[in-house]
């Protein structure tokens, strides 16, 4: 007889606050120790909007010469953004990690979206080997498309077959999560404290 049970759910990961986790300020507070001078330099130099054009493709080079011509003051502070990266990354998400490797070991698919420069997504592959067992990831600036748009997402149904109901992606961004309700996907907002093997039981999960 065909069908009998119903497939398990596939997880899909972001990789950025959920897997490893990623905060620049661990760098800049000791480059820029007055609070109020380091939130202006966040929201004024290094900013979201221009570290996420690395994310959808722009190289580290072009992105640090573009700062550096425009705040010429702030240049060890903005070559230190792409010089010492690691910094901002100081290891896992032990957990969530260990979700994943048991996913594999039981012999699941598990794929991965997310937002991330092809520069440092290479290192990371070095430096987290963890990050090789996927069976599939879409990587924002590999495809010059970045969440929250829907359009990443269907490239990866696409591209590995899947179905948006059979999916459960997990992420620590609202938008993001709203996007992959938006295509079908159940969701996971990873906020911590978090008890992901729960979550993820709770939306049809076997583990």
């Amino acid at each position: 007889m065909e069908n009998m049970a119903a497939a398990s759910p596939t997880v899909v990961f972001d990789v950025g606050n959920v897997l490893v986790r990623w905060d620049p300020r661990l760098l800049y507070r000791e480059l820029i120790p007055e609070p109020e001078r380091l939130d202006w330099f966040m929201q004024n130099v290094c900013t979201a909007a221009w570290n996420i054009e690395q994310d959808r493709g722009r190289s580290w080079a072009e992105a640090v010469a573009l700062l550096v011509s425009q705040h010429p003051e702030w240049e060890r502070e903005i070559r230190a953004y792409d010089e010492r990266w690691h910094e901002t990354v100081p290891g896992v998400i032990a957990d969530s990690v260990a979700v994943l490797e048991e996913l594999k070991r039981r012999g699941d698919k598990v794929y991965a979206i997310t937002n991330f420069s092809r520069e440092k997504w290479a290192e990371c592959l070095i430096r987290f080997p963890f990050l090789q067992s996927f069976d599939g990831v879409v990587v924002s600036a590999h495809e010059r498309l970045i969440k929250p748009d829907p359009a990443i997402f269907e490239l990866l149904l696409a591209r590995y077959g899947l179905a948006a109901g059979d999916c459960i992606f997990v992420d620590d961004s609202a938008r993001n999560i709203e996007a992959a309700r938006g295509v079908g996907m159940r969701t996971v907002h990873f906020v911590e404290p978090i008890d992901l093997r729960a979550e993820l039981r709770g939306r049809g999960l076997a583990l």
